[in-house]
């Protein structure tokens, strides 16, 4: 059975309300916290309620199923903005900076030579996070603490407009010491834009300076 359009139209109240209460105990405006709708697996008909509601900023995980979605729902929806927040392969840099807005996994030195060429290519500047592996996991994607600095050295070198750090705190631990030495990094780098926080912890995110959250579940239930 499908959802009722109502329902998306709620969880988005719902998400609001909370960022402005974590935003009220930070003493922070709200406005200062960008909601990333992350549509990841949803297909257009769940997406369209949230849109309806004036919702215009979203995020997709995967650069095959952007293209599927987003090309007809920006050409029904005007105003739409569209970030990458997964992981990004080399060979995928062209299409990710002629579809997205803004990407948030550039994690190497390699896909930073990627995306270079990409953006010179299509005459076209995507604004960039840096994906740091915050918990020094293996199995996660993200540059290594100690690689960060060269890393950010080469971006600027490289001419890229890096605006921030982006970060996926371990599971099942409290997130709000790696949400506070993202923003240490962040601050120490001179970098305004902190990517961090999703439907379990975007509270403590935005609590801790978070400019930018990436919210599924809380939005448009289980995936």
């Amino acid at each position: 059975m499908n959802e009722p359009a109502s329902l998306p139209i709620s969880l988005l109240a719902a998400v609001n309300a909370r960022i402005a209460n974590a935003c009220a105990i930070a003493r922070r405006a709200p406005s200062d916290v960008a909601l990333i709708a992350v549509s990841k697996t949803k297909p257009a008909e769940a997406i369209v309620p949230l849109i309806g509601a004036g919702h215009r900023l979203f995020g997709e995980n995967r650069v095959q199923e952007a293209q599927d979605k987003w090309p007809a729902l920006r050409e029904a929806h005007a105003g739409l903005e569209l970030h990458l927040i997964g992981q990004l392969q080399s060979n995928k840099a062209e299409d990710a900076v002629r579809l997205f807005d803004c990407i948030h996994s550039l994690d190497r030195p390699s896909l930073l030579t990627a995306l270079a060429r990409a953006m010179d290519k299509a005459g076209r500047q995507v604004p960039l996070f840096v994906q740091v592996n915050i918990g020094d996991e293996p199995q996660k994607g993200g540059c290594a603490l100690s690689d960060l600095p060269s890393l950010l050295v080469e971006t600027h070198q490289a001419g890229l407009p890096v605006i921030g750090l982006m970060c996926v705190p371990p599971a099942g631990i409290e997130a709000a010491p790696f949400f506070a030495l993202m923003a240490k990094l962040a601050d120490d780098h001179g970098l305004a834009g902190r990517s961090m926080g999703m439907s379990d912890d975007f509270e403590t995110a935005v609590m801790l300076g978070a400019t930018h959250i990436r919210v599924g579940s809380a939005l448009f239930g289980a995936r």
